[in-house]
């Protein structure tokens, strides 16, 4: 099955680990769909941002259970992706000024 790169790469992932990443490793992280593997995820990067890919790492973080009175359900399930660019590429940047 075929995917769109704009719904396997849904949004950036901006937290205090990851902007550490990202000035320090040359990492940056993604939310991404739960369905897409590491070759569409660094396609997607590639295509979007027109950078060069050298790594990239995949994490699925499992629902946590939740309470509503006396029902219980589960969040969603959500796969974080952690993209190593390669040496001598441009850094990512989702905040530029205009």
């Amino acid at each position: 099955m075929r995917y769109d790169k704009y719904d396997i790469v849904k949004y950036p992932l901006i937290t205090e680990k990851s902007t550490d990443m990202k000035e320090n490793e040359g990492t940056v992280g993604f939310i991404v769909d739960i369905r897409a593997n590491k070759h569409q995820i660094k396609r997607a990067v590639e295509e979007i941002f027109k950078v060069k890919v050298d790594s990239v790492r995949v994490i699925v973080k499992k629902g946590k259970p939740k309470r509503y009175g006396r029902f219980t359900s589960k969040g969603a399930k959500v796969k974080k992706a952690y993209v190593k660019l390669k040496k001598g590429e441009k850094m990512i940047e989702f905040f530029e000024a205009v």
